[in-house]
């Protein structure tokens, strides 16, 4: 379990890429609201991390991939309220840098994701 969640942390720092990259853009380039950036990024991240997830991370050869990457998705959105409920804590509400506020909230979400993948998907 320990080498996987290694594993899952090195794909997760290649998902941190792509998620501030679309949030980055959708945020200060296309001016959409920062609730609305954020989810875009994220999601854009849990699709690139799931499917390296699979090859790499948890070794999946299941033949279901369209229901394997559902449960993942599911369990994405679960970890975005997560995400964005701690970014309105401490940017809203503490008034810390939004963008330091969302890597904050990626860390917290890593064990969530983690450790729901590991026991319901893969």
């Amino acid at each position: 379990m320990i080498q996987q969640f290694i594993k899952f942390c090195i794909v997760g720092g290649s998902g941190v890429f792509v998620d501030f990259g679309i949030t980055y853009l959708c945020k200060e380039w296309l001016r959409f609201n920062k609730y609305i950036a954020n989810s875009l990024g994220f999601f854009c991240a849990s699709t690139s991390n799931y499917l390296l997830n699979r090859i790499w991370t948890f070794d999946s050869v299941d033949p279901n991939i369209a229901t394997q990457y559902l449960r993942f998705f599911g369990i994405a959105i679960i970890g975005l309220l997560i995400n964005n409920a701690v970014i309105y804590l401490l940017h809203d509400r503490l008034k810390w840098n939004f963008y330091l506020s969302k890597l904050f909230a990626i860390g917290v979400v890593t064990f969530w994701n983690f450790f729901m993948n590991y026991f319901f998907n893969f």
